[in-house]
């Protein structure tokens, strides 16, 4: 069997309730929204459940539950012997009660699949770039860093394995005032004084400035330079540790580098437009044609370039590049940015909802129940590198990834550490775990048996029947996950679904299970579920470990 051209089981039976509700519609008018196929609240009401009865209803101008009826009938031909019964419920719901034959079928489409299970599901690939993390290199990264590290790069390995080309870019801004005032923080440590109002404290400063010969009397921009390298290397090192790797580091200089400049050619684009004007000796992007809520400089009166300037070259420079979607998520309180970005996309003569700037909430670190603050400016900041001593890189990327990025997160140290099921990544991996010792106390032959499918008479019980539709429902988590930018379904999912392991493997016997079809099925089962684990957890950068 191969899985090549043939829907994944929910995807089939999604397909057959529309063919039934047009069936049933016939030359009428199309209804508002497509039907939906959603798993019922309450087991008695079936395994799955559709409103297209009462969609129809209005095109149709007859009662919701007649049309159930017809809509039932429909589905009881096409579907044959998958469909065990249906039944028109409530207001006009068609609920569905899926045969063994069905959720057998179904979890040998799982086992077949493979890692590739719930993959390829995009209508439309695109060639994706997410920009991200992208921090000043002016200090270590802090610990809210994580969030934006493991946002970006699980969204990019969900987007890879729905069917997308993505590329992952860390744009580092090595120019401007920031970088500056790192320089005069340097010089400043290095002569033994306060570091300059906005400037840097942090013990990292004052080791930059032993480390640079001639510091107390370098130029701050030399200085600047100089500190640039070893941090970028040290944030280098750190989301290799954590297990993002990016394909491109893009420097902000080479944006101003050359004659004519990047900017200086973006900036010619936008003057060609009509879209620039000069006041109050500076020059102005005209943002608010484009939905922005005011006019935005970018060349100040002193004739230096904004930071918008360069991150329209930016904009130029990635589309020149032929990427249809440019992806960058940001701090929350980047909101007017998201606008400036669109506008100037705008502007250049692009798509502005081709940039998505999903926006992150912020971080609170939770210790003793007592949540405490970072400030990289400050010095009084949490490090990366110090989280991931402390819990681990598996642990910190899950719980970075537990809630949906609108969301701030609370991080229980405490609870990270835990080697207990309270404990979310624990009882993920725990779970894979368990498996994966459960099958190495089979010998290899045994297991491959299993796999032949020499369980397709047997029936199923309740716990066998609610894992399968567990499994199954992974490629519709996956296109949620990647469709709206929410890596935060995977982590769910994976919870869920270990967590419905568990409710079988302490119901259903496995090993020594009689007859042998039985214990072949619940062996593929478990198999099924160790795979398609390790797939969510790959895709969320987590470890999946054969023993703990």
């Amino acid at each position: 069997m191969t899985t090549a051209g043939i829907k994944a089981p929910l995807d089939a039976l999604a397909a057959a309730v529309r063919a039934a509700a047009d069936a049933v519609r016939g030359s009428a008018a199309e209804p508002a929204a497509q039907p939906t196929l959603d798993r019922p609240r309450h087991k008695s009401l079936g395994d799955y459940s559709t409103n297209a009865a009462m969609l129809l209803a209005p095109v149709l101008a007859a009662a919701p539950r007649e049309i159930a009826e017809r809509v039932k009938s429909e589905l009881e031909a096409s579907l044959g012997q998958d469909l065990a019964r249906a039944e028109v419920a409530g207001p006009g719901f068609l609920n569905l009660v899926m045969s063994a034959a069905w959720h057998r079928r179904a979890l040998g489409f799982v086992l077949d699949a493979g890692a590739r299970f719930g993959a390829d599901g995009a209508e439309r690939p695109e060639r994706i770039l997410i920009e991200f993390v992208s921090a000043n290199p002016t200090g270590p990264l802090v610990a809210a860093s994580g969030r934006h590290a493991a946002y970006g790069d699980s969204l990019a390995r969900i987007l890879e394995h729905h069917g997308h080309a993505v590329s992952r870019e860390y744009y580092f801004n090595d120019a401007g005032n920031q970088i500056r005032l790192l320089g005069e923080s340097v010089r400043a440590r290095a002569r033994g004084e306060e570091v300059p109002e906005g400037g840097y404290q942090g013990s990292y400063v004052a080791d930059l400035a032993a480390q640079i010969p001639g510091a107390a009397e370098a130029d701050p921009d030399y200085l600047a330079r100089q500190a640039v390298d070893p941090l970028l290397a040290r944030i280098k090192a750190t989301l290799e540790r954590y297990g993002v790797h990016f394909d491109v580091y893009f420097s902000e200089r080479t944006l101003h580098e050359g004659s004519p400049s990047q900017v200086d050619r973006a900036l010619s684009i936008l003057e060609r437009e009509g879209h620039l004007y000069q006041a109050e000796g500076a020059l102005w992007l005209r943002t608010r044609v484009f939905g922005d809520d005011k006019d935005r400089v970018v060349i100040r009166s002193n004739g230096q370039p904004t930071y918008l300037a360069a991150d329209i070259a930016y904009i130029q420079n990635k589309r020149e590049r032929g990427f249809d979607r440019q992806m960058v998520p940001v701090g929350s309180d980047h909101a007017a940015y998201v606008r400036e970005m669109k506008a100037a996309m705008a502007a250049l003569g692009g798509d502005p909802e081709a940039v998505e700037m999903p926006l992150l909430q912020f971080v609170h670190l939770v210790k003793e129940g007592e949540a405490f603050a970072m400030s990289k400016r400050r010095g009084d900041f949490v490090t990366l590198d110090d989280l991931i001593e402390a819990i681990g890189v598996d642990a910190t990327r899950f719980f970075m990834l537990q809630s949906s990025h609108d969301r701030v997160i609370k991080l229980d140290v405490e609870l990270a550490r835990k080697q207990s099921r309270e404990n979310p990544v624990y009882y993920v991996q725990y779970a894979h775990a368990r498996i994966a010792s459960m099958l190495r106390r089979l010998p290899e032959e045994r297991v491959d048996a299993a796999l032949l499918g020499d369980w397709d008479a047997i029936s199923l019980q309740d716990p066998e029947r609610d894992l399968i539709k567990k499994l199954v429902a992974f490629p519709g988590d996956v296109a949620e996950a990647a469709e709206r930018r929410a890596p935060h379904r995977i982590t769910v999912y994976s919870l869920e679904l270990a967590q419905e392991f568990t409710t079988f493997y302490e119901a259903c016997r496995v090993i020594g299970a009689t007859p042998p079809a039985v214990e072949s099925l619940r062996i593929a089962l478990s198999l099924a579920t160790q795979r398609t684990i390790a797939v969510s957890l790959r895709l969320l950068g987590v470890s999946a470990p054969e023993s703990m």
